[in-house]
């Protein structure tokens, strides 16, 4: 028996006032009536400079040069510049002042034109305009953080994390994402650290923190970092290559495994030692440099008291130091921590860097309690 289904869409209404919205304020028309109304301001205020020359500078105009150059596209950017100059040309002799004061004037207005120009012409080819760019670097920088935020553990686990970047940038070479898998039995955490630092390396942490995401309970952890690797060494950056440090734990059980790709070895708290120690094994090469790169991993079990921790290079590095006293000096930081109860030891171990600002900084440590 077969039954027919109709299937009604329902539309509002088009309206003339919807339509007049669509034809005006979409593609190139919005355009050229931004250029036209800031035509008409410019005229107006050009007026006023020739009719008040004392009361009205021509430097009056650099606020509207400035808010020009945020929203207008460069050709009509152009246009409107050409158009200023030559009222300003005509203005500026006028003005009640030497004829230095007037030349210094002008040419100073004409500098802050071309600057504008330049700039616009860099946030265009972004495709931001207004303050639309800045939303959009906000958005990415909130992205990377969001992505590193712990997911909510069992009773008995303790996780922390910092990451922070050099000299206090909104962006960092360095950054975590982590993710509850396996029907949230375990818990994976990978700790990146891109080349580059800061800013210059913000664009790829925010590319490689999906990808990776993406990739935390998609594969069998064995598979994380080789996966990894062949995203990287596809995407073909001259400097794409990265370390990272991938971790595994069994919630339910303790157990964990660590695989390492030209990162610093994670290390191990066990409390009926009160001491931390460097697990070997488990390391394999940067990743995105060799296709087709094997990566093994070192494992353990965490019993209640113990930690587990990883960290980036800028932890322990530093100029004119060794990697062992960089290390001496985290491991010692730790152990305060965990004297004082296991309390802020990420904190604790970001201070503890030599490089201070110099670097980026990344720690993450889970205690089983």
């Amino acid at each position: 028996m077969a039954t027919d289904v109709s299937v009604l869409v329902h539309r509002r209404p088009t309206t003339l006032a919807r339509r007049w919205h669509a034809y005006v304020f979409t593609g190139p028309r919005r355009d050229n009536i931004v250029f036209a109304l800031c035509l008409l301001v410019s005229a107006a205020f050009m007026a006023v400079i020739l009719i008040f020359p004392g009361q009205f500078p021509p430097v009056v105009m650099a606020p509207l040069i400035v808010l020009f150059g945020l929203y207008l596209p460069n050709r009509h950017l152009v246009a409107l510049y050409v158009a200023l100059a030559i009222g300003l040309g005509i203005a500026t002799p006028r003005q009640p002042t030497s004829g230095t004061t007037r030349a210094v004037m002008l040419t100073s207005i004409c500098v802050l034109m071309v600057m504008m120009v330049i700039v616009a012409a860099s946030r265009r080819r972004v495709g931001a305009t207004g303050f639309h760019g800045e939303d959009l670097l906000v958005e990415l920088r909130d992205r990377i953080a969001r992505s590193a935020r712990l997911p909510v553990l069992p009773s008995g686990w303790t996780a922390e994390s910092a990451v922070l970047s050099a000299h206090g940038e909104g962006f960092s070479g360095d950054f975590m994402v982590a993710d509850r898998t396996q029907g949230g039995r375990h818990l994976e955490v990978a700790l990146v650290d891109v080349s580059g630092k800061g800013r210059d390396a913000g664009t790829r942490s925010l590319l490689l923190s999906g990808a990776l995401g993406a990739l935390l309970g998609s594969l069998a952890p064995p598979s994380f970092l080789g996966a990894a690797n062949r995203y990287l060494v596809r995407q073909g950056w001259d400097e794409g290559f990265a370390t990272a440090v991938h971790v595994d734990i069994n919630l339910a059980t303790g157990e964990f495994s660590v695989g390492s790709a030209g990162h610093p070895p994670a290390v191990r708290y066990a409390s009926g030692a009160g001491t931390w120690h460097v697990l070997d094994g488990g390391r394999g090469p940067v990743l995105g440099v060799m296709d087709g790169a094997g990566f093994t991993r070192t494992g353990g079990t965490l019993a209640a008291g113990d930690a587990l921790m990883i960290y980036s290079d800028g932890i322990i590095e530093s100029r004119g130091h060794d990697l062992t006293e960089g290390t001496d000096r985290m491991l010692g930081a730790a152990s305060g921590a965990m004297v004082r109860h296991g309390h802020s030891v990420a904190d604790a171990v970001v201070s503890s860097a030599r490089s201070g600002e110099a670097d980026d900084r990344a720690v993450f440590v889970i205690l089983r309690s």
